[in-house]
């Protein structure tokens, strides 16, 4: 199995090669596993499968990818960004601007892998920002509430 690390946007990947069959190749990128094909001898690949996610009700537009830092500066002294652990699917924003939060009260509910799971804050204060909305697939590092 051979390994690497990609950075894109500043974010970085690490991406194993599983298994090679032919123009076929069985990938983990961050942990979870793609299917992927060799589209010519320059070892470019495209997508051929993805993890299954839920569909959404109404499929109206593709949910915008956040994958980069917030644009608005996060306060001043002691202000904390709530990362996104791994990529996923917002699913909700448990708070607003404004709101006072404490440590451990859970601020965004993301879906990945199929699972839900609760976003905490990292510490006590006031959400001086929120960088994301529901329905927003976020890479893993990503920003997602600041506290200040």
């Amino acid at each position: 199995m051979k390994q690497f690390i990609y950075r894109i946007n500043g974010q970085e990947y690490i991406v194993a090669v599983n298994k090679m069959d032919n123009d076929l190749a069985e990938v983990a990128v961050n942990g979870t596993n793609y299917k992927v094909e060799l589209v010519n001898n320059e070892e470019e690949v495209t997508l051929v499968t993805r993890p299954a996610a839920k569909a959404p009700a109404a499929a109206a537009s593709a949910p915008k990818v956040t994958a980069s830092a917030p644009t608005k500066p996060a306060g001043g002294g002691g202000a904390g960004s709530v990362k996104s652990p791994l990529p996923g699917i917002i699913i909700d924003v448990l708070v607003n601007e404004g709101d006072e939060v404490k440590k451990g009260q859970t601020v965004v509910m993301l879906e990945a892998m199929k699972m839900e799971n609760a976003i905490q804050a990292t510490q006590d204060g006031k959400v001086t920002g929120i960088h994301v909305a529901k329905g927003d697939s976020v890479l893993e590092g990503v920003a997602l509430v600041t506290i200040g």
